[in-house]
């Protein structure tokens, strides 16, 4: 055998063994062939059995060579199951396994196509993974555009058991079948995907061409695979879960992270002797230091603030109860105010383990507290609200100087009684305080009998401060007649208004008890140079506010002064003379608009 062996290329084992000693068999029966024909011309009669006897063993090794053929099919389709039963289990991702898996159902059945279809939450089955068929065939619905008996693949859903025909056309129980009809089927296989008896997927492979490609053999060898490849789809989609899983759970986390860090109030957890566990950035950022593994209280120099923190400690490790406190601690960049919040810490157990701290630096929120207070001498209560995120900070800003005056105050003056005189003058100037609020001017200071306004600072930014000014001083010359019909006659006094836009700059001025919010520049100075050419009831105008007024108030040039000063000859004058008809503001609405359409057009000088 050694020697016959050697005879027979490498590696063609049992099946190259068979096909070798057939083909000897058959040299030996071609050559007892020509032994007998050239006995027969010598006359002399061979044995015929011995040549049906090498016929006989020549269709032996013929039904051995085909069994060593199928034989040898098998042992390559299990060698290729070993070795993607190995791939499919270390594969992590189901797309990887589905691949691999429907590769060694294509290489093992040698079919033409192959599909494999898995059970939904809803237990409806879609197809996954395809192969051997055009992109297509590949679309859409895994219905119409597939070439697939769907029949065929729920029956193997539905009964758990696997289906093989050799000619599905001409098959009797599935002839029938549209799909099997109208895709002109053949050889069809098709197996389950088992996990604990629960069918969770279908295999199927089909050849629409060649009848009879799948032997029975080929089902048992597919049902084998497909309990492995079962497994390790499961395994695979229980993994993604997990990671999907993971991913949530460290997104949250990452949120969490990140909400903890972007709290601007500082968060700290400290143990019973003081030392800090964990902290946010913003507690870091208040102390200005790192906190992590030092005690607390070390880092606050401040004897006060310290003294009111150590309290503060000690009550919630005693009590075991919240407790919130202030203090002012000094830092090396100032004052700052503090509010904490303490409480214990605790966990499932309900055991306190430390002490946990809020901590809002304040000091920002009590300084424009203060400033507000300030602020509000100068802003009606309406404007206010608006002011919490102004500065009154110095700026150089483009505004317009409302100025107005009481004429004739000073020799009305002389007939009062103190009393009676400060109730008539508080009256008037009253009226013009209520004017320039009412259009959220500032009111800037009084003198004497004179009152000055101003729009478009940086604590009421107006767009249209000139048009607001102009209609404010209408408005106080309509209020001032309505002021005079309940009057006593010998009261009755009138307003002379002068208004000014340019640039000027605004902030607070003066010393440490006592302060003013104002503006420095000639803009202040130049209305009350108009205010001086208005008669009694007259509005004056420069032409620097004329420019953005007119094309909703009507005006006229004044040409002959009649109080010029030196010094002032380059300002042009206008009288105002009433609002125009239908003229649109941005700051008033329809209803009021009719009625201002009704204000004076007269003037009285």
């Amino acid at each position: 055998m050694t020697d016959l062996q050697t005879q027979i290329l490498p590696g063609a084992g049992a099946a190259g063994l068979v096909r070798h000693m057939r083909q000897r068999v058959l040299d030996a029966a071609q050559a007892l062939r020509s032994q007998a024909e050239m006995l027969q011309q010598r006359r002399v009669t061979l044995n015929p059995e011995s040549l049906e006897a090498l016929l006989t063993l020549k269709a032996q090794f013929d039904q051995l060579e085909s069994a060593a053929s199928n034989a040898q099919a098998d042992l390559n389709a299990l060698r290729a199951l070993a070795k993607t039963a190995a791939l499919i289990n270390s594969s992590l991702r189901t797309d990887d396994v589905l691949n691999q898996v429907i590769d060694t159902v294509l290489h093992i059945t040698r079919a033409e196509r192959g599909y494999i279809m898995l059970r939904e939450d809803d237990g409806t089955l879609t197809f996954r993974v395809a192969r051997g068929i055009d992109l297509e065939e590949v679309r859409g619905d895994g219905s119409s555009g597939r070439v697939v008996s769907l029949s065929i693949v729920r029956q193997v859903a539905e009964t758990g058991k696997p289906v093989l025909t050799d000619n599905a056309s001409a098959d009797a129980n599935y002839s029938g079948y549209l799909s099997v009809a109208g895709f002109q089927l053949r050889s069809i296989l098709a197996v389950p995907l088992l996990l604990h008896d629960a069918v969770i997927g279908v295999v199927y492979a089909d050849n629409r061409v060649i009848s009879g490609l799948f032997r029975p053999s080929d089902v048992e060898l597919l049902m084998a695979f497909a309990g492995q490849a079962a497994v390790a789809i499961e395994n695979a989609r229980l993994i993604e879960a997990a990671q999907q899983r993971l991913a949530e759970a460290t997104a949250i986390r990452d949120r969490m992270d990140n909400l903890f860090t972007s709290i601007a109030s500082g968060i700290i957890t400290l143990n019973f002797d003081g030392q800090v566990t964990v902290c946010n950035a913003g507690a870091e950022r208040i102390l200005g230091c790192e906190l992590i593994g030092r005690t607390l209280l070390d880092l606050i120099s401040d004897q006060g603030a310290q003294t009111v923190l150590a309290a503060a400690l000690a009550s919630v490790q005693q009590t075991m109860q919240p407790i919130s406190v202030e203090c002012r601690p000094r830092l090396p960049d100032g004052e700052r105010f503090w509010r904490v919040n303490a409480a214990p810490l605790r966990f499932e157990s309900d055991q306190a383990l430390g002490i946990a701290l809020v901590l809002d630096d304040l000091t920002e929120k009590v300084q424009r507290e203060s400033q507000l207070k300030e602020v509000q001498r100068y802003l009606p209560t309406g404007l206010l609200k608006k002011a919490r995120d102004l500065d009154t900070g110095a700026q150089e800003r483009l505004i317009t100087v409302i100025f107005c005056d009481v004429r004739g105050f000073t020799t009305f003056s002389e007939r009062l009684q103190p009393q009676a005189l400060m109730t008539v003058i508080n009256r008037y100037l009253g009226l013009a305080s209520d004017a320039i609020n009412f259009l959220e001017g500032v009111v800037d200071k009084y003198m004497g009998d004179a009152v000055m306004g101003m729009f478009n600072t940086q604590l009421n930014p107006q767009e249209d401060h000139a048009q607001r000014a102009v209609q404010a001083a209408l408005q106080l010359i309509s209020d001032l007649r309505a002021q005079h019909e309940v009057m006593p006659e010998d009261q009755r006094l009138f307003y002379g208004i002068g208004i000014h836009t340019g640039p000027a700059v605004l902030g607070v001025v003066g010393g440490r008890t006592r302060k003013e919010f104002t503006a420095i520049g000639e803009a202040s100075d130049i209305a009350k140079y108009l205010q001086e050419q208005a008669g009694k009831g007259e509005i004056v105008i420069s032409g620097a506010t004329y420019e953005l007024v007119q094309s909703v108030y009507e005006c006229e040039p004044m040409i002959d002064l009649p109080r010029p000063k030196p010094g002032y000859e380059h300002i042009t004058c206008y009288r105002v003379l009433r609002r125009r008809k239908g003229a649109i503001s941005s700051f008033i609405d329809d209803e009021l608009r009719a009625l201002l359409d009704d204000s004076p057009t007269d003037s009285k000088r």
